[in-house]
């Protein structure tokens, strides 16, 4: 049973490893030298699990932010020719959005710096320690509760 202040410590240790997370990722995606931001290569992320371009509007609603910050992230990727603009087949009002070959090339780089990020913050770790913790990132993030027997 935990009390409310260790699950207190535990929040706290959540949101340290959290940001730790975020400058080094940072780090590795500057030493890459890819011009991307970090919301930018989330879209990049996002856009690549599409089997068709989506619209801005289908970006916005799977990223859970408002429209007007898909428009700027695109803007910013269209600008160093990482995705294109394309209409929209059957309706020309529509806009969406794809990835381009150079899109695709950041997008393996992107890859290779985060699993080096990850071997970064992994490192420590035995590889029981890593099955143990992965178990319980699963846990966490599915908010299903352990049974135990």
């Amino acid at each position: 049973m935990t009390t409310p202040d260790s699950d207190g410590l535990l929040a706290e240790q959540l949101l340290r490893l959290t940001r730790r997370v975020h400058r080094i990722q940072k780090r590795h995606l500057e030493q890459r030298d890819l011009g991307i931001t970090p919301a930018q290569s989330r879209l990049l992320r996002t856009l690549a699990h599409w089997g068709s371009p989506p619209r801005m509007a289908d970006l916005a609603e799977r990223l859970e932010v408002v429209p007007r910050a898909v428009t700027t992230l695109v803007d910013g990727l269209e600008a160093g020719g990482k995705v294109r603009r394309v209409p929209d087949a059957a309706n020309r009002r529509v806009i969406r959005i794809e990835l381009t070959d150079d899109g695709r090339a950041a997008l393996r780089e992107l890859r290779a710096a985060r699993r080096s990020a990850a071997e970064e913050i992994l490192a420590p770790l035995t590889q029981e320690q890593r099955e143990s913790l992965g178990g319980l990132l699963d846990t966490l993030i599915d908010g299903t509760p352990v049974r135990s027997c």
